[in-house]
Parts: C-alpha cells; sequence; structure tokens
C-alpha cells in the first residue's frame, strides 16, 4: 500500500486520559488525508501499568464483577479479541513515568496478556509527555527522593524509562514526549511562564495569566460544589494545541503518512501555530526512526 491509498487504522489503547488527550483529534486528522480510524479506549483516569493489572486479576476472580470490566462493560479479554487489532498501545501514568522501576513487571505482564489474546496486532509503548514548567509539582519545598525538580527533569526521567523498557518489551515508542518537549522549546512557539507567578487567591473572576501557546490546560476558572468559581491549574494534561501535537504524532507512527500538509487544525488554532505543530510531530517521528510501524499480521 502507498502512502497516498487510504488506510483504515484499527486501534485500541490501554491507558489513562493522556492516551484520550493523544487520540482525541486523531480520527479527525485520518479524515483530512481520506483515511479510517476504528477507535477502543480501555482507559482509566490516571491509571499506571498496575491499576489495570489489577483490574485483569479482579476479573480473573470474578468475571461478573463491574471491578474487572472497563467503562464499555467488557473486561479485557473481551475488547482483545472482538476485533482484528492493527495496534494495541499501553503506557505509564505520567506522575510515575520518571522512574523505570514503577514499570516493572507491570508493563511486561501487561504486554504478555495482549499479545497472548491479540498476537496479530502491533504492541506499541505510548511515551507521555512532561508537565508544564510551572506545574505545583516543581514547586514543592521538599522533593521525594527520586522526584523530578524540574520540566527537564522529568523529561530526562521519563525519556530513559520509556527507552528503557521498549527494548525489554521489543516494542516502538510513539515519540509524543519527545514532540512535546522539543515544541515547548522553540524559540518562536515555545511556552514561556510569565515572570511573575500568577496569584489564584488575589485574581479578579475570568482573570487568567498569558498562557499563549501552552501545550497544557494551565489555569482555567471552574465550578465549585458551592457554585462559586475558583481558578484551578491543570499542567498535566494537555491543551487543545497539545492534544492536537499528540495526534500528530500518532498518526504518523500509525498511518505512515507525513502529517505536514494535512488539512484538518482544530476551530481556534492559529494556522501558523498549527503547521509548526505539525512539522515539530514530523521531526520527532523521524528522529525516533520515522515512519509507520506495520502491524504484525
Amino acid at each position: 500500500m502507498s502512502a497516498a491509498e487510504p488506510r483504515t487504522v484499527r486501534l485500541l489503547t490501554v491507558g489513562n486520559s493522556f492516551s484520550h488527550n493523544a487520540t482525541h483529534y486523531l480520527g479527525d486528522l485520518a479524515r483530512a488525508a481520506g483515511d479510517t480510524l476504528v477507535l477502543r479506549e480501555d482507559n482509566i483516569g490516571g491509571a499506571s501499568f498496575d491499576v489495570h493489572l489489577k483490574k485483569l486479576e479482579a476479573w480473573r476472580k470474578d468475571p461478573r464483577s463491574s471491578l474487572g470490566r472497563y467503562a464499555g462493560g467488557k473486561c479485557l479479554q473481551d475488547d482483545l479479541i472482538e476485533e482484528k487489532w492493527d495496534f494495541i498501545t499501553i503506557q505509564q501514568a505520567s506522575i510515575k513515568s520518571h522512574d523505570v522501576q514503577t514499570y516493572r513487571p507491570y508493563a511486561r505482564q501487561l504486554a504478555d496478556f495482549i499479545r497472548q489474546h491479540a498476537p496479530d496486532a502491533k504492541l506499541l509503548m505510548h511515551q507521555t509527555w512532561e508537565y508544564r514548567v510551572d506545574d505545583p509539582r516543581f514547586a514543592q519545598q521538599t522533593q521525594k527522593p527520586g522526584e523530578p525538580r524540574s520540566q527537564d527533569e522529568m523529561y530526562a526521567g521519563l525519556k530513559i524509562a520509556y527507552a528503557t523498557i521498549a527494548k525489554e518489551l521489543g516494542v516502538s515508542l510513539i515519540p509524543v514526549g519527545d514532540a512535546f518537549h522539543a515544541a515547548d522549546r522553540d524559540g518562536k512557539f515555545g511556552f514561556r511562564a510569565p515572570a511573575t507567578p500568577f496569584d489564584a487567591g488575589a485574581a479578579k473572576p475570568g482573570e487568567l495569566p498569558d498562557q499563549t501557546h501552552s501545550l497544557h490546560v494551565g489555569w482555567t476558572w471552574k465550578k465549585q460544589p458551592d457554585g462559586s468559581m475558583k481558578p484551578g491549574m491543570d499542567g498535566h494534561h494537555a491543551s487543545m494545541a497539545g492534544e492536537y501535537l499528540g495526534a500528530c504524532v500518532w498518526y504518523e507512527v500509525l498511518f505512515g503518512k507525513s502529517v505536514v500538509d494535512n488539512a484538518f487544525m482544530p476551530k481556534g488554532l492559529d494556522a501558523e501555530y498549527a503547521k509548526f505543530l505539525r512539522a515539530t510531530a514530523h521531526r520527532a517521528v523521524q528522529k525516533a526512526g520515522g515512519g509507520s510501524v506495520s502491524p504484525e499480521r
């Protein structure tokens, strides 16, 4: 099949909200290029490898228990065998992503189970991203041993950890974390935290700091249980721009086509910035090995 021919990709993600973030616009990118995405998400908010293993164990103990099933009402084994998946992805929880020891033995156990029940699918590792430079994680006065003290330290740790486990499992990476890191450090389009930290306590209703080119949700106003509005910080999850960047990386890896000239971009995203994000995704994929990772069947 040539790169120009329409392609259908069947994808199952076994992850958390970061997998959901990174695939949010994947179907849109596919449609813009004449391709088709079939996506099922066995994602659990905040889940690490061991959480998926606990759900698997709950299913083994009692197949009828809801504890062993995902949001769609099916267990992992059901989802693995129901469709002829081209790709199945796994990932570590972002909060643990820098620590390679948290991947073992769970990543291997999960990978073995997936390969047992979906032997024809190509297993991939979704490399997640670092938190925003001004995330509270990096502002803690007392850091736990081994905890990253900065965005750069988090990226350095997760890059090594993902590469190490991917090699152990014999899988390729979807280099979203690399793309985020490169985009955030661009001289023109990289996010720059305000010199004066945002004072949420003193902020007027609706007031927010300059968050231009933030790949993360960042500061937003949220409704509280009592009905009042309060500013909150989310330096973890992807913003619209971050979701677009992540989807561009996934598209190149799964569909084997360059995203550079893809016509889709989310409504409200600056066209010049979107072009930069597509180019950044393309470079990240090329640097990681380039092109499509062909399904095993």
